[in-house]
């Protein structure tokens, strides 16, 4: 984890305090405890003080809940000899609800066209995914879940959300509200910057 300005903490402290920046210690002063994210803020902020690590305190602890969360989701799809990026394609025909070209599910998954066709023979193969041909246009395949597919999906997802829940669970559910909608934000302005970069 690296800082992600590089501007001087003077220009940015000044805003600081009780509005919920970083204390003397690197630990944002809104923190309820401790984490792995506050000792690496206070061991980088020893190295440069004169760098802003406050962006570090958000985007650090999001890959960091990142990363546990998945591990822990994972642990389901491991059991039905899947990985997070074959479900993701499970999951993508399953919420649709209707046929995807292999173009249409790189989309909805984020992936490579390559990637999605790899991981299409695989499901293919085990009989989760057929794909139909397109009576006009020989080179375009429709897909969709096989029986085995949907029920497969059907008995994980269950599993994830009750994770989740319970995982959630040690927020209010105000603050889960409020977190939705700050991440919601967040990905929008995100999602729009990339757009706009890809244009």
């Amino acid at each position: 984890m690296t800082a992600t300005s590089g501007r001087p903490a003077a220009a940015s402290d000044a805003g600081r305090g009780a509005g919920g920046g970083l204390d003397d210690e690197g630990v944002g002063s809104g923190a309820v405890m401790d984490d792995t994210v506050a000792a690496v803020v206070r061991q980088w902020r020893s190295v440069h003080p004169a760098l802003d690590t406050g962006p570090m305190e958000v985007i650090g602890r999001i890959n960091r809940c990142a990363a546990l969360l998945q591990q822990a989701e994972d642990a389901p799809l491991r059991r039905a000899g899947l990985s997070r990026p074959e479900f993701d394609l499970l999951g993508a025909l399953r919420r649709t609800g209707h046929e995807l070209t292999p173009s249409e599910l790189a989309k909805e998954t984020f992936s490579s066209g390559a990637a999605v066709t790899k991981r299409l023979k695989q499901l293919t193969e085990r009989g989760l995914v057929e794909r139909r041909g397109d009576a006009r246009d020989r080179r375009v395949a429709h897909l969709r879940l096989t029986d085995a597919g949907r029920d497969l999906v059907d008995g994980i997802l269950p599993e994830q959300l009750a994770y989740e829940t319970a995982v959630l669970s040690v927020l209010a559910p105000e603050g889960q509200g409020e977190l939705a909608g700050l991440l919601a934000e967040l990905l929008g302005r995100l999602e729009g910057r990339m757009g706009a970069l890809r244009a």
